[in-house]
C-alpha cells in the first residue's frame, strides 16, 4: 500500500459488513492521532473537556515527548462526522501520537477537521466542558481528578487505586502502563491521587449529580490496579466494594454500578453484589494460554489462567451471565516476538475465546491495544497490531454473538454505527443499531 489512505480504503472494500466508521476508529485507536496546536484544549480553564488520563496514558509517547500536547491537553474524545466518506457520528478516545498520519487541525475558518495523508476526511467535534468540571471539591480538588467522565459523558470512571500491586518485570502485565502513568503524572507535578478517599468520591458525585441536569452520566466504573495483599487495610473485594456500598447508599439507583477487578473467588464476588455492584468485569486480557502466561505473569502467578476462567464462569451464578463482561486487550495476540505471526492465527485464537465465553452466555468486550512506549510490548511493537486484525476481529465478534443469540452487553450505551458512545474500541459501533440494550 502506497499510503495510509490506500490501506484503509482497501480494508473498507474487502470487509463491507464492517462499518466504515469502525475502520477509521480502530486505526485511530491502534495508532493514535496528532494534534495541531489549534486543536488543543485550554485544560480545565477552557471550553473543551480535556483528556483526564483516567487510568492508563493511552499515548504513543511519554508526557515530555508530547510537546505542547503535554501542556495544553488534547480533548478527552473526538467525534467524527461527514467528510468524503460520509461518516456517521463516531466517538473516539484520544490517543496522542505526534508522528501519526492522522492529524486534527483547524482550517482557515477555525473549524476542526481530521486529516489523513494531508486530506481532510472528516469534521471533528470536541466535548464541551461539562458544568460539573467547573466546580471543585471543598479541599480544592477538581472533579476531573476525582471522578472524570468518558464516553461522551456516559460513564464516570472512578480509578480509586491508581497503581497496581503486580509490580516489576516479573509481575506487571506486559502491555499495561498504569504504574508508569502514575509516575509520570507525579513527576510532572500534576495532581494524581493514588488512593481516592471515599468521601471525596461521594462529594465529586454529588457535584456531577447536581449539574448533570440532562442525566447524561448513566453508569460508573470502579477500578484500579490489582490488589494482592491489602490497601487501607482492605482486601480487593472489600476495597473496591466499599466504594460501591457508599455510592449506592448515597445515590440509590442513580447510576449503573460496575467494577473492574481480578477474577476473584465466588464468596468475594458475592460481596461485590451485596455492596450494590450490578456489572462485574473480571478481565481475561488475552485468550491464548502461552501468551497469557507470558503477558500476564502476575495474574498467572497469583491465580493462573485456568482458575481465572473458572472464576469467571462461577461469577455468573452471582451476577447472571449477562452482567459478567470480561475485557480483553485486542491486538496483543500479535505482539512480537511471541505473538501470532499471521492475522489468521490471531483471529482463530481470539474467536476460540469468544466462543468459549459466549457459549456460557457471557459477552466479553475489548479495548483496542494502544502500544504505550514504556511497556515491554509497546516498546517492541510501536506500530501495534495490523489494522486488518482489528477489522476482522469486529467481524468475528459480531458473528460469534449472532451464533449464540446474544445482544449487546448492558452498561455500554446504545449500539450501532452513529449511535455508540463506547470510545476505546469499535465493538459497539459494529453491532446492529436495533439491538435491544438491557440494563
Amino acid at each position: 500500500m502506497g499510503s495510509r489512505t490506500a490501506l484503509v480504503e482497501d480494508l473498507m472494500e474487502r470487509f463491507p459488513h464492517v462499518p466504515r466508521e469502525a475502520v477509521f476508529k480502530e486505526d485511530l485507536l491502534r495508532g493514535g492521532v496528532a494534534f495541531d496546536p489549534s486543536a488543543l484544549s485550554d485544560n480545565e480553564g477552557g471550553e473543551v473537556k480535556p483528556k483526564s488520563y483516567f487510568i492508563f496514558s493511552f499515548d504513543h509517547g511519554t508526557l515530555p515527548e508530547l510537546g505542547e500536547a503535554a501542556l495544553r491537553r488534547p480533548p478527552e474524545e473526538i467525534i467524527l462526522t461527514g467528510g468524503p466518506y460520509d461518516l456517521r457520528r463516531t466517538v473516539v478516545s484520544v490517543r496522542v501520537n505526534p508522528s501519526s498520519p492522522y492529524r486534527v487541525a483547524a482550517d482557515e475558518h477555525g473549524v476542526l477537521g481530521l486529516y489523513l495523508d494531508g486530506k481532510r476526511i472528516a469534521d471533528v467535534g470536541v466535548p464541551p466542558m461539562p458544568e460539573y468540571y467547573r466546580h471543585t471539591l471543598g479541599n480544592g480538588k477538581s472533579v476531573m481528578e476525582v471522578a472524570p467522565t468518558i464516553q461522551w459523558g456516559y460513564l464516570i470512571y472512578l480509578t480509586v487505586f491508581r497503581v497496581c500491586q503486580y509490580f516489576g518485570a516479573k509481575e506487571e502485565c506486559q502491555y499495561c502502563d498504569i504504574n508508569h502513568n502514575w509516575r509520570q503524572h507525579k513527576a510532572a507535578g500534576r495532581p494524581y491521587t493514588g488512593v481516592k478517599d471515599v468521601e471525596e468520591v461521594l462529594e465529586a458525585l454529588e457535584i456531577i449529580d447536581r449539574y448533570d441536569t440532562a442525566k447524561a452520566s448513566t453508569a460508573y466504573t470502579l477500578t484500579g490496579g490489582a490488589i494482592t495483599s491489602k490497601v487501607s487495610g482492605r482486601d480487593e473485594a472489600d476495597f473496591y466494594g466499599h466504594y460501591a456500598k457508599a455510592i449506592e447508599e448515597r445515590f440509590p439507583g442513580r447510576w449503573i454500578g460496575k467494577v473492574v477487578a481480578q477474577a476473584l473467588p465466588k464468596p468475594d464476588v458475592q460481596r461485590f453484589k451485596d455492596y450494590g455492584v450490578q456489572i462485574y468485569h473480571p478481565n481475561f486480557e488475552v485468550w491464548d494460554e502461552y501468551l497469557f502466561k507470558l503477558f500476564c505473569p502476575g495474574k498467572e502467578r497469583y491465580v493462573g489462567r485456568d482458575e481465572w476462567h473458572r472464576r469467571i464462569l462461577d461469577s455468573t451464578e452471582v451476577f447472571g451471565p449477562r452482567n459478567v463482561i470480561p475485557n480483553f486487550v485486542a491486538g496483543v495476540e500479535m505482539a512480537e516476538p511471541f505473538g501470532f505471526k499471521t492475522v489468521d492465527e490471531a483471529i482463530a485464537s481470539t474467536t476460540e475465546g469468544l466462543r468459549f465465553f459466549m457459549s456460557h452466555g457471557i459477552t466479553p468486550r475489548f479495548t483496542t491495544w494502544c502500544p504505550e512506549p514504556t511497556t515491554p510490548l509497546g516498546k517492541a511493537n510501536p506500530q501495534g497490531a495490523p489494522l486488518e486484525y482489528h477489522i476482522r476481529l469486529l467481524q468475528a465478534y459480531r458473528q460469534t454473538m449472532e451464533d449464540f443469540g446474544l445482544s449487546s452487553p448492558p452498561g455500554y450505551g446504545p449500539p450501532g454505527a452513529g449511535n455508540a458512545v463506547f470510545s476505546v474500541s469499535s465493538f459497539m459501533d459494529s453491532l446492529p443499531a436495533d439491538t435491544p440494550v438491557e440494563v
